[in-house]
């Protein structure tokens, strides 16, 4: 069993800067894929970043997103440069069985924090 808890989350000013934390119970990154997804109000769930063979990113985010991790606290991290209006949303993170590759959908993993909120002023 695998306990992931986001943290970060909050008002940002568009344009400005910010980084989501997931914190395991477990060692996960070495048995583990690990993903950023985020899920607006009446849409489905999206991946934003996901590892698997290397670190992959949706194209609406592409050059604005880095997901980084510090193994020795088991913690991944989502580092967000310019936040737009459209990135107001909640943002999940989560694991699934070890692929060499990115598994972009969320029935693909297993394990899921309770999500973090991140609202967007302009």
């Amino acid at each position: 069993q695998v306990q992931l808890v986001e943290s970060g989350g909050g008002l940002v000013q568009a344009g400005g800067p910010l980084r989501l934390s997931c914190t395991a119970s477990a060692r996960t990154f070495s048995s583990y894929n690990m993903a950023w997804f985020r899920q607006a109000t009446g849409k489905e769930r999206e991946i934003v970043a996901g590892t698997g063979g290397s670190i992959n990113y949706a194209d609406a985010v592409k050059g604005r997103f880095t997901s980084s991790r510090d193994s020795g606290k088991n913690i991944l991290y989502l580092k967000v440069n310019s936040l737009k209006p459209e990135d107001k949303t909640d943002y999940y993170c989560a694991a699934g069985p070890w692929l060499s590759y990115t598994e972009t959908r969320p029935i693909g993993y297993t394990y899921w924090g309770q999500g973090t909120q991140v609202t967007v002023s302009s």
